[in-house]
């Protein structure tokens, strides 16, 4: 074991390994167990180098946040695969995007290396609390991108994610790397304190599972509401190459038109997914009236659609639209969050000089829109108040809104930019989060992508698979009695609070010589 703490190439070589094998607790895959491996030995190689320069700790942090993003976020590429232009890009995103965000790794590595006096313990509280910290950094700064938290390793266990209704998938993560870390003190040379420390960590593990599975089973707590319409979600499959040829909307239309089969006697909702048309603006959507005339006054449809706006220096936004049959438009919703690359260019005066400019259209970039208001349906079909959200929106937790007094969230994308990878697993995983934490069923239109009906607990009632076309249906939707913790009080304020426990607890610790 020592020389293989004096090898600093072997020991490189692991690290980089032990980031690429947790990659694969993440969805599709959800081998959470992984990480109790992963991240445990990770730690032992930094604390049983305490001899080593600091800067090869920020190194070793590094390494491990490399191996773990390269492996699991290797999907942006396939996104720049579509334009021969945008090829150039493709080393950017492979290597530049992993290099940047494993430095939310390495910085809480190298500021471990000024606590190594602490027992074993503290040690993992603090390397936690660290991470912690910088993911929710990593998910605010510079648009944010709180993409693959260790958290959604656990995606596919809704007994355990309840809890992110009461502290929020910030909050959850925290302790989830905590738990991750534990075992390392089984190898260390530990004292009786910090064994019996160790399993009421582990208790307060289990306690999560149990907890989680009580509210998923206390069914007086949720109820069926607005059963008096139906929602209906296409998913067309449409290819992605549709977005370089405009001779096919038409068709694009007729096909989704056949999937919604609209019944003119019944109330429905059909939920379209992201940019179904991306030659045609809003404005100009009347030249595809008579195409409508199948459906009937009890529907409307909500769809993605880019709209130009002539009398602000002509800005393009990409947008969700609410149409009645006679395309009428009853709501707009002109998308918050960009992907930068995706839909804007930064820095877009001097990229487009060298012949880039955004993947997803072939013209300037999307402007942002100034509000995400609740769009309210009062008719004598509906009476409905939606959050709507547009791609990956959904990814933000806390950042939804600011009140809670809407009836459902629904989120439209498009998922083909990333072919059939993981990527759109791991989208769809950000969805049963947001439901679970703001206590609100999530209806999700993907083309190529995953389309579901999501309850207010992350339950998926329906779903349909990137890899098929189809239509989901149901009446009404699953409503919580209550707002949850998370969204009554403050959101991600409740992170706060929790690293405010954190340092309490490692100071406890350290003022008692353990």
């Amino acid at each position: 074991m020592k020389k293989l703490f004096n090898n600093k190439k072997i020991i490189y070589f692991i690290v980089f390994i032990l980031g690429g094998l947790s990659s694969f607790s993440l969805p599709p895959y959800n081998w959470f167990y992984i990480n109790f491996f992963t991240l445990s030995f990770f730690f032992i190689l930094l604390v049983q180098n305490k001899n080593l320069d600091k800067k090869n700790y920020f190194f070793y942090g590094w390494l491990f946040g490399f191996g773990y993003f390269l492996f699991s976020l290797y999907w942006i590429a396939i996104s720049l695969t579509f334009d021969s232009t945008l090829k150039i890009l493709i080393p950017i995103s492979i290597i530049i995007i992993p290099s940047f965000l494993s430095l939310f790794f390495a910085i809480p590595a190298y500021l471990l290396s000024f606590f190594l006096k602490f027992k074993n313990l503290s040690l993992i509280l603090t390397f936690s609390l660290f991470i912690g910290v910088f993911e929710f950094i990593r998910g605010h700064i510079l648009t944010g991108f709180p993409w693959n938290l260790f958290l959604y390793s656990l995606s596919n266990n809704t007994s355990y994610i309840q809890m992110t209704s009461f502290i929020g998938t910030y909050g959850l993560n925290l302790f989830t790397t905590t738990f991750f870390f534990i075992p390392a003190i089984l190898f260390l040379k530990k004292t009786k304190f910090e064994s019996i420390l160790s399993f009421v960590f582990f208790s307060i593990l289990l306690s999560f599972f149990l907890i989680g599975e009580l509210r998923i089973n206390d069914h007086n707590r949720i109820s069926k509401s607005q059963k008096n319409f139906q929602i209906k979600i296409i998913s067309p499959n449409v290819e992605i190459k549709r977005f370089y040829d405009s001779s096919n909307e038409v068709e694009i239309i007729d096909e989704m038109i056949k999937i919604s089969d609209p019944e003119k006697e019944i109330s429905t909702l059909f939920i379209w997914p992201e940019g179904i048309l991306t030659s045609t603006y809003l404005k100009d959507i009347d030249k595809y009236k008579t195409l409508f005339k199948k459906f009937s006054e009890k529907h409307l449809i909500l769809f993605g659609i880019n709209d130009l706006d002539e009398e602000d220096n002509l800005k393009i936004y990409n947008s969700l639209a609410i149409v009645d049959n006679e395309l009428n438009i009853k709501a707009l919703y002109r998308k918050n969050e960009l992907v930068p690359f995706g839909e804007f260019l930064p820095f877009e005066n001097i990229l487009n000089k060298i012949g880039l400019r955004s993947i997803t259209n072939n013209y300037q970039s999307f402007s942002k829109g100034d509000s995400r208001d609740i769009i309210n349906i009062n008719n004598n079909n509906f009476n409905l108040n939606i959050l709507p959200l547009i791609c990956y929106e959904v990814i933000y937790s806390g950042k939804l809104s600011e009140i809670n007094n809407y009836d459902l969230i629904i989120n439209i994308s498009e998922d083909g930019w990333f072919g059939k990878s993981i990527g759109p697993h791991q989208h769809f995983a950000h969805s049963v989060f947001r439901a679970i934490e703001e206590g609100k069923s999530i209806v999700r239109s993907s083309n190529n992508g995953i389309s579901a009906i999501i309850d207010p607990r992350g339950k998926i009632i329906k779903i349909n698979k990137s890899t098929s076309s189809g239509a989901l249906s149901e009446y009404g939707f699953e409503k919580l009695g209550e707002m949850t913790v998370f969204s009554t009080y403050g959101r991600n304020n409740i992170f706060f609070y929790l690293v405010l426990i954190y340092i309490t607890l490692i100071f406890f610790l350290k003022r008692q010589g353990r």
